[in-house]
């Protein structure tokens, strides 16, 4: 069984990587064909996704709990690069949501009327394949190439496929990403470099470096280059303009995709290599790192609250939201670690839903200024019903993963600098503001302007079917972790305790002793 899952966990990358390429030569085959193999493109991870997050727990582990373990003989060994692929911990959660996400996003997309659609959806498929393989790697260069395969798409398609000023804005979005990918490789490169073993993979150069660290000023360094590099991945103030003004041009299953998964990168590279390997960096930039945070929180939340435009609100909330994952990071505990990637998964699974709930009002009313909306549940109640579930979870309340994961990075945060609480909390009350007025504005109350005559029309109809299914995929998940936690949190433990911190936690005279002990 462990060789299967091996060869399972290597499937769920090829597989939509091949069905991309064969979309691009698919164009005289009967449309129906086409669709039911790209649906099999998007379906085939998903299920592998389920499949192994389900198995995690009862699989043999190697070190820092890494299952399903394999390596590929890719030619490049003398250079210390192999294709190893496995699940740990940190990685596990983010493989199932690229699972879920991707899902959704390609059903969504295989419905749409894009032109090309064969063409769109082998990039889409492509993109997949590298969110599947960014989150599966355990070689450092592979996890970057994964990430970079994934990220071409996104420029091509928001080029192609967009909105509005779709090409000024693909073009920002490859400045930020590409400056932001450079200064993450030299990062990487560096690293690879200094801990001088030639292997690029993380479990070797973890139990290397366990032994022989590498020294405070070496540390500072690489960590800020990855610390500036990733961070502009993730949109970390005030390096965060590309991401708004790239959701709102984006095609849904790209926004969904990209800000749902691919945006977490990363973070979890912080988490999953930076902070391990150097936490004396670690250290020394966490205070630094803690106020960019707050005003990914505070500043960008205001700025979320002054938008009007729905799709545009959900951008901006998706910044804002980054703010709590790098605070989690900054309390280098297993409490603070933890609630990051638990963070990263409600966070994909809600924004992602948010997207897609966004673009079912569009079509139904042509516009997403919420000021015009109104009276919305009316005609559309069930429709009204996804929309407030969906806002409740990016708000954080209880019954959704997102509430515990605040909680966990709230007490995380209480540990370093208890003031910097008071400011992340009030980040609660932003998100519920603007929340809960989208809500009002969208569904209530009376609508004005130009769609006044199309709802008095008659020309709105609540969604249907085939809409709710890939809203109830995500719904569910998000209240499956919601009730049960532990499903993440239990695997989370036993990889972060064994990524140990004990050099900067005992030069902060803290202790490593928070569990994410979530039942």
């Amino acid at each position: 069984m462990t060789h299967l899952n091996s060869f399972f966990l290597q499937l769920s990358v090829v597989f939509p990587f091949v069905i991309g390429l064969m979309m691009f030569v698919a164009g005289g085959v009967k449309s129906c064909y086409v669709k039911w193999l790209a649906f099999l493109g998007f379906a085939v991870p998903f299920v592998i996704a389920v499949w192994l997050f389900w198995q995690y727990q009862g699989a043999e582990k190697m070190d820092y709990a890494y299952a399903f373990y394999s390596d590929v003989n890719t030619g490049l060994q003398a250079l210390g690069i192999s294709l190893k692929l496995g699940l740990n911990g940190i990685s596990l959660p983010l493989y199932l949501l690229a699972g879920v996400v991707g899902l959704v996003g390609g059903v969504y997309a295989i419905n749409s009327i894009a032109e090309r659609l064969y063409f769109y959806l082998g990039l889409l498929l492509i993109m997949y394949a590298g969110l599947m393989g960014t989150f599966a790697s355990v070689d450092v260069f592979f996890f970057y190439f994964f990430h970079e395969l994934a990220l071409i798409p996104t420029f091509i398609m928001i080029g192609i496929w967009g909105g509005k000023g779709r090409r000024g804005t693909a073009m920002e979005l490859t400045i930020y990403l590409t400056l932001g990918a450079m200064l993450s490789l030299a990062g990487l490169i560096a690293l690879y470099v200094t801990s001088d073993i030639n292997s690029f993979d993380i479990i070797t150069i973890k139990n290397y470096l366990v032994q022989f660290p590498l020294t405070y000023f070496i540390q500072k360094n690489i960590f800020g280059l990855l610390l500036f590099g990733f961070g502009i991945l993730v949109s970390l103030f005030p390096f965060h303009s590309w991401a708004p003004k790239g959701y709102a041009v984006a095609p849904t299953s790209v926004a969904m995709l990209h800000a749902g998964v691919l945006k977490k990168f990363g973070l979890y590279g912080l988490i999953q290599i930076a902070a391990p390997l150097l936490p004396l960096g670690l250290g020394n930039w966490a205070y630094f790192l803690a106020i960019l945070a707050l005003c990914n929180i505070v500043v960008i939340g205001f700025v979320t609250m002054a938008q009007r435009d729905f799709k545009l609100m959900v951008a901006y909330s998706s910044v804002m939201h980054m703010g709590y994952g790098f605070l989690g990071i900054v309390s280098a505990s297993v409490l603070g670690l933890g609630g990051a990637v638990l963070l990263m998964f409600a966070h994909g699974l809600s924004v992602a839903l948010l997207f897609l709930l966004g673009t079912m009002v569009y079509h139904r009313t042509g516009s997403y200024d919420m000021k015009v909306l109104g009276g919305l549940s009316q005609k559309a109640p069930v429709l009204c019903g996804f929309f407030v579930a969906g806002i409740f979870a990016s708000i954080g309340l209880p019954g959704f993963a997102n509430f515990w994961a605040e909680i966990a990075i709230f007490l995380s945060l209480w540990e370093f600098a208890p003031w910097m609480l008071y400011p992340a909390i009030a980040g609660v009350v932003i998100s519920a503001v603007y929340g809960l007025r989208a809500v009002a504005n969208i569904f209530f109350g009376q609508p004005s302007g130009q769609f006044k005559d199309t709802f008095e029309n008659g020309g709105i109809q609540d969604i249907s079917m085939k809409e709710r299914i890939p809203l109830i995929i995500l719904l569910v998940a998000l209240v499956g972790v919601g009730f049960w936690p532990r499903s993440i949190t239990q695997p989370l433990n036993e990889t972060l305790i064994g990524n140990k911190l004990e050099e900067v936690l005992m030069a902060k005279g803290k202790s490593n002793e928070l569990y994410l002990d979530i039942n």
